[in-house]
């Protein structure tokens, strides 16, 4: 019997945890003593294996310092639109991205540039490395 997959809602909720602590400098060790829970029972929340009951989700949104909103912004809705079809989940790239370590190092530096021209260029820069990754389209 395979295991069934984690929700994609409780996935993306598990990530935006996973992504404040991050930007907080708190490790999973540090979030599981303030819940009084292990860094194992963290890990499963940020996967989205365990989901994140609503009073654990209260308590996690106050040590992070963030509205509950927060946990959810920008994630799958999951709700039906008017024919009966579940509306397609937004893209994640962003909070991926931001719940690396490199993305998150990368934002906090850019972030730190106040020169509009400066950061236009670095921009510019990573379009231009980024275009060379992908394979010619012609």
């Amino acid at each position: 019997m395979s295991a069934k997959a984690p929700n994609p809602v409780d996935k993306y909720v598990g990530s935006r945890v996973r992504m404040r602590r991050i930007m907080l400098g708190m490790s999973q060790e540090k979030l599981g003593e303030a819940l009084d829970l292990t860094f194992q029972q963290i890990q499963k929340y940020e996967k989205g294996t365990n989901r994140i009951g609503a009073s654990r989700l209260q308590q996690i949104s106050d040590i992070l310092q963030v509205p509950v909103s927060f946990l959810f912004e920008g994630g799958p809705t999951g709700t039906l639109n008017a024919e009966g079809l579940t509306d397609a989940p937004s893209p994640a790239y962003v909070s991926d991205f931001l719940a690396t370590s490199e993305g998150l190092a990368l934002t906090r530096a850019f972030t730190r540039i106040s020169d509009p021209k400066l950061r236009r260029t670095i921009v510019d820069l990573v379009e231009q490395m980024a275009s060379r990754e992908q394979p010619d389209r012609r």
